[in-house]
C-alpha cells in the first residue's frame, strides 16, 4: 500500500452493539491485575456475544485487554494451539 492509498473504512460489527461490556467502563476490560482480569470475565461469563468477541481479538490479534472472556496471555495460547493444529 502507498501513502495514498485509502484505509478501509472500519464498521462496529453488528455483534458488539449485544455486548454486556457497553454497560461497563472501558477500564475494567484492561486491567492491570488478576483481580481486574476475574472481574472482566464474570461479565464476559454472562455475555450473549461471547464467542463473537473471542474470535474478533483472535482476527485482528488484539493485544490488550479482555475479549470474550479471555486475557492476552491466554488468547496467544489459543492461537499458538491453532498454528500447531493447522501445521499437522
Amino acid at each position: 500500500m502507498d501513502d495514498h492509498t485509502p484505509l478501509p473504512d472500519h464498521h462496529t460489527p453488528p455483534w458488539m452493539q449485544q455486548a454486556l461490556c457497553r454497560a461497563a467502563a472501558a477500564g475494567d476490560f484492561f486491567p492491570s491485575d488478576g483481580v481486574g482480569v476475574d472481574r472482566a470475565r464474570r461479565v464476559c461469563a454472562e455475555c450473549p456475544v461471547k464467542a463473537e468477541c473471542l474470535e474478533y481479538a483472535l482476527t485482528y490479534r488484539i493485544d490488550h485487554g479482555v475479549w470474550g472472556g479471555c486475557s492476552e496471555r491466554e488468547r496467544r495460547r489459543i492461537l499458538r494451539q491453532r498454528r500447531l493444529t493447522a501445521a499437522r
